[in-house]
């Protein structure tokens, strides 16, 4: 079941923002192999950021943001009307 605000849950929600980083981060190091003897990246360092990028929105997912507690109780104020 969704939830009521996911529209503004999807804009503001700081774990959604670290989860896209997450799997751009994770594209590129796929991509990192075309690219073989242009630049000098080492291995895994995307990968790492990745992983970095996944811790973050796991920790940003429990805290309480700010912007969501505004979203949420503009929400119940529109279903009291």
């Amino acid at each position: 079941m969704f939830i009521a605000n996911k529209w503004q849950v999807l804009k503001r929600a700081w774990s959604i923002r670290w989860i896209l980083l997450a799997g751009l981060l994770s594209g590129l190091e796929v991509f990192l192999p075309l690219i073989d003897g242009y630049f000098e990246i080492p291995r895994g360092l995307f990968a790492a950021f990745s992983g970095g990028a996944t811790c973050a929105a796991f920790i940003s997912r429990i805290l309480v943001q700010k912007g969501m507690i505004d979203a949420d109780q503009q929400d119940h104020a529109d279903e009291a009307r």
